[in-house]
């Protein structure tokens, strides 16, 4: 069985909706529904824990409730950051196996988490090819300083799924060299347990501006309403 650590504490200022993001209906429904409602389809996934920004959770709380999750939720508050956040989840989680995932991507559906948990390796992210061409540069300077193979890049995406203990060292490692990353699979890759990946969809993207809004609306079906 697997705990689904679903990342919810962003604030949204990017969107400048006046919210945390994950609260803008987009087709009806608020963003951070798409991921419970998906995340609860699936048998594997008997346990949830959840974050919240600072100030939240009574909000957070009533959706949980109003659509009838009935996988059991555990609440967290939100750290400083993404990768704190993860770090603060990690020992509420009460299963071996973890999933990550975040609200900001409202177009995942229970099959992505059903395919994921069946992927026959303990550490997997969805991940995309890149199909335009990205250059290594010093942005104090405008330089660029060489060229990088596209072939071999991915473009991160989520869920992911680890072992829970590869996950917990691998922060454990981060803390002692004083880095942050802003996902977990190149995390746990860096810190030396072997990662592998799923080919993803290009649909399942990071809902981080209101552009990004208005096209979450169209996939989903309809148009955004907190115009």
């Amino acid at each position: 069985m697997y705990s689904l650590v679903l990342l919810n504490g962003g604030i949204g200022s990017r969107v400048a909706a006046g919210q945390p993001k994950q609260f803008i209906h987009v087709n009806g429904l608020p963003i951070i529904v798409y991921s419970l409602v998906a995340a609860d389809a699936v048998d594997e996934i008997d346990e949830i824990v959840l974050n919240y920004p600072e100030g939240w959770r009574e909000d957070t709380e009533k959706l949980v409730i109003d659509y009838a999750v009935k996988t059991p939720v555990t609440y967290v508050v939100a750290g400083a950051s993404r990768h704190e956040s993860v770090s603060l989840m990690l020992p509420r989680c009460k299963n071996e196996r973890v999933i990550v995932h975040e609200t900001a991507r409202p177009l995942v559906g229970a099959d992505d988490f059903r395919r994921i948990v069946a992927d026959p390796h303990d550490n997997v992210s969805f991940m995309l090819p890149i199909p335009f061409t990205v250059a290594p540069v010093e942005p104090e300077s405008a330089k660029v300083t060489g060229w990088l193979d596209r072939g071999k890049l991915r473009n991160v995406q989520l869920p992911q799924k680890f072992r829970k203990a590869d996950l917990i060292a691998a922060h454990e490692y981060a803390e002692r060299e004083g880095v942050e990353f802003t996902e977990d699979a190149t995390l746990v890759a860096v810190a030396g347990s072997e990662v592998y990946f799923l080919d993803g969809e290009d649909r399942n993207f990071k809902v981080t501006t209101p552009t990004d809004v208005r096209l979450a609306g169209f996939l989903l079906g309809g148009e955004d309403d907190d115009e």
